[in-house]
């Protein structure tokens, strides 16, 4: 598929950074641009940049509420004497100087790429720096200050989409979209990620299906320690085709965490740059099958700065494009240099992990003592009906 991508970019984006001993360290957006650059992809005719404009007051109002931007501006006037109740000055979400500023454009970059898809001057937008999905209205959580997918996802019903579907792929499960958009039957949410019996946030299991009037909208598929590539794609499969497909989205949303990679210092799935690249391609697939092609991907977590952020984003973008990037393809010498003189490390040499990823299907049959295939099946039970969809019609 050869497709028209808009990037939505600013150096300004490295300025959301907790300190240097935080893993959300900004060098990971900042590497993946250099690597995307030095593979070409933005000499693509079909590939544009876009510079974004900070979030308003207004905009980010469209989900949090205005006591809690209030307190993030006054975080970032005394960094020193952070408001606790909402979430600022812990561990996970330190105070900056620039903490509302470089959170709202964070916001505002996620949007100028919903705009582009919306107003169909691209067909696909990304925005590497967002996916910070645990922000809830109210309150900061898991490293997000402000929630830009969800304000993306409620900016474009805002607009007058009448549907949006939001896939989040992240090891931790999305769970500040999906309160948001808890009792809204206009956006369907699905998490993929590490069960919450194991993992950050501690929530993400298939009974939490939505509130009164939006009843299966929230979808989970809680996946046990040790998932790799095939259980991964497996559950993926499984279950998110048929539920966006029956959801008929007007727009697709997607959250590209990869810390679900088996390198990720925080999290226990075993996903490999080849597996993480399949489902860049699926979701690319469900965008143009299912929501007339309009995507909008936003980046997420991802703590393995060098040996897995910038291959697993780079690959999300060229995907986006059209132009997928051949894994064997080596990773350019000027970027290997920049890593080693900027980081001190050794910089991957190609854009693969040497794996070849297989989806096993759900038709195949599914193993009632397997924690993948009961995990799976959950979702399927307590989610399919609610769409008027069989769970077992697959078996």
């Amino acid at each position: 598929m050869s497709c028209s991508l808009r990037v939505i970019w600013d150096e300004a984006l490295t300025a959301y950074n907790f300190g240097p001993t935080h893993p959300l360290a900004p060098v990971r957006v900042d590497l993946t641009m250099r690597l995307a650059r030095s593979l070409g992809l933005f000499e693509l005719p079909q590939v544009s940049l876009g510079n974004p404009d900070p979030g308003s007051d207004e905009l980010l109002e469209l989900v949090h509420t205005p006591a809690y931007i209030a307190a993030v501006r006054r975080a970032a006037a005394d960094p020193a004497h952070p408001e606790l109740g909402y979430g600022l000055g812990t561990e996970d979400n330190p105070v900056f100087p620039a903490i509302h500023d470089a959170s709202a454009l964070v916001v505002g970059a996620s949007v100028a790429a919903a705009g582009a898809g919306w107003r169909n001057e691209a067909a696909h937008a990304v925005n590497i720096a967002g996916g910070l999905h645990h922000a809830m209205p109210g309150r900061a959580s898991g490293f997000c200050i402000y929630n830009d997918v969800a304000v993306a996802i409620a900016w474009l019903l805002e607009q007058g989409a009448e549907r949006v579907a939001y896939v989040d792929l992240d090891v931790h499960h999305g769970d500040g979209v999906q309160a948001v958009f808890w009792d809204d039957p206009r956006a369907l949410t699905i998490s993929l990620h590490e069960t919450g019996r194991a993992l950050f946030p501690g929530t993400g299991f298939p009974d939490e299906t939505g509130g009164p009037g939006a009843e299966g909208t929230a979808v989970n598929v809680a996946l046990p320690p040790g998932t790799g590539d095939d259980g991964w794609l497996r559950a993926f499969h499984a279950v998110v085709p048929q539920l966006v497909a029956a959801f008929q989205p007007q727009v697709l949303v997607s959250q590209h965490g990869c810390d679900s990679h088996f390198l990720d210092p925080l999290a226990h799935l075993t996903l490999s740059i080849d597996g993480q690249r399949t489902a860049h391609a699926a979701v690319h697939r469900l965008a143009h099958e299912q929501a007339g092609g309009r995507w909008l991907a936003t980046g997420g977590g991802g703590y393995e700065i060098v040996d897995v952020v910038p291959r697993a984003w780079t690959h999300l973008m060229a995907e986006a494009a059209g132009r997928p990037i051949d894994p064997a393809t080596p990773t350019p010498d000027d970027w290997r240099e920049h890593v080693r003189v900027r980081l001190q490390r050794v910089a991957p040499a190609r854009m693969t992990d040497g794996r070849t990823p297989a989806v096993v299907p759900w038709a195949s049959g599914h193993d009632p003592d397997d924690w993948l295939d009961r995990s799976i099946n959950a979702t399927r039970k307590a989610v399919f009906p609610l769409h008027g969809l069989d769970p077992d019609l697959d078996l």
